[in-house]
């Protein structure tokens, strides 16, 4: 399989997302959301505070987490923001990390429970965003929650724990709450970090320190590996096969979080 390095120079890529056709990434420690077309790069918003993850609304509408700012980003196509929701009532003093939005609007992001990478582990949650803008945590006890992903039947919401060397799954209610908590896939000896679903229900997952992509069925049957020189923060799929990842060297975290310019964004072209 070809490894196709399609950006390099990155400082830390994360939230690889495939939108309107096109390659989006952010670049956490640049404080850059950054579009990608026929391998044109454009800085499409700047955020301030990492992390900062982003989706859409159902009406095409940009949000974004705005790490330890306590509050999601309302964001234009020209790169402005706005405060769309206050967060400071979830009483979650850490970042809030990962963003990933259901077909009725439904808004989940989720909260690490400490201070990465120099805090003691703690438990980590999940909080809802309903559209009429009640805000309320709806899951806990997380293992350092990563990346999330709705499925593409918009009824379940899955996320890498990434201390807890696994995929956990809940069903998506009507009013946003998540129910019937479940372990999707076990995944001893890695970390999952990004993920994303394809068109057949698996899920690729990123990791930085097994430093690749996998394609795993619910269960936790492994079916296919893109592997990496250096470690995998999130992945993206195109509608052609095409696998986008975002990658860094992170063997030194200080080193990147100081700028080192480690990152690529790579393509593989993968068969499912």
């Amino acid at each position: 399989m070809v490894v196709e390095v399609v950006l390099d120079g990155i400082a830390l890529g994360e939230s690889a997302r495939w939108h309107g056709g096109r390659l989006w990434f952010s670049d956490w420690v640049a404080g850059e959301i950054i579009e990608v077309e026929h391998r044109q790069a454009r800085v499409a918003a700047r955020v301030d505070g990492m992390p900062f993850c982003f989706d859409w609304l159902p009406d095409g509408r940009m949000v974004s987490t705005n790490g330890p700012h306590q509050r999601l980003l309302a964001i234009t196509p020209g790169g402005e923001h706005t405060v769309h929701t206050d967060l400071s009532g979830l009483v979650a003093p850490h970042a809030w990390n990962d963003i990933a939005v259901d077909p009725r609007g439904h808004i989940f992001i989720n909260n690490i429970g400490y201070d990465f990478p120099g805090g003691d582990p703690a438990p980590g949650l999940i909080a809802v965003i309903t559209p009429a803008g009640e805000t309320r945590r709806v899951a806990g006890d997380l293992l350092f929650p990563n990346g999330m992903a709705v499925s593409p039947d918009g009824g379940t919401l899955v996320v890498a724990e990434s201390h807890g060397e696994r995929l956990t799954a809940f069903d998506i209610t009507t009013e946003g709450n998540l129910t019937d908590r479940r372990v999707w896939a076990e995944l001893p000896g890695d970390a999952p970090d990004g993920l994303c679903f394809d068109a057949e229900g698996a899920i690729w997952y990123a990791s930085v320190p097994g430093k690749h992509c996998r394609r795993v069925r619910a269960g936790g049957e492994i079916v296919q590996t893109v592997t990496l020189d250096r470690g995998a923060f999130d992945c993206a799929l195109a509608p052609d096969g095409t696998l986008y990842a975002v990658t860094a060297d992170f063997a030194d975290p200080e080193a990147v979080f100081r700028g080192a310019r480690t990152g690529r964004l790579i393509a593989a072209k993968v068969n499912f």
